[in-house]
């Protein structure tokens, strides 16, 4: 790599806003907060809205949506009007 070209990367600790769940991992983004972190050494600290602690998808909290019983109670209510028309 070219030296003086890549920006800093170094260890910074993500926290989830909503759960508190908080990961250590390596980026190049930059914090002033700072969190002390197990190790005992203290790491730029990132507040991000969501993660895979709060993601539906990670968590398993997904809905699931039925588009086939949505078109089924549309045709309940609403009936088969005519054929296509073109």
């Amino acid at each position: 790599m070219k030296p003086d070209i890549h920006p800093d990367y170094h260890p910074v600790v993500f926290q989830d806003r909503s759960t508190g769940d908080a990961f250590l991992t390596r980026s190049t983004v930059t914090s002033e907060r700072t969190v002390a972190w197990s190790d005992g050494r203290t790491y730029p600290l990132v507040v991000v809205d969501i993660s895979s602690y709060s993601h539906p998808f990670w968590t398993g909290t997904r809905r699931i949506l039925d588009t086939a019983g949505q078109v089924e109670k549309f045709h309940r209510r609403y009936g088969q009007r005519g054929g296509a028309r073109y």
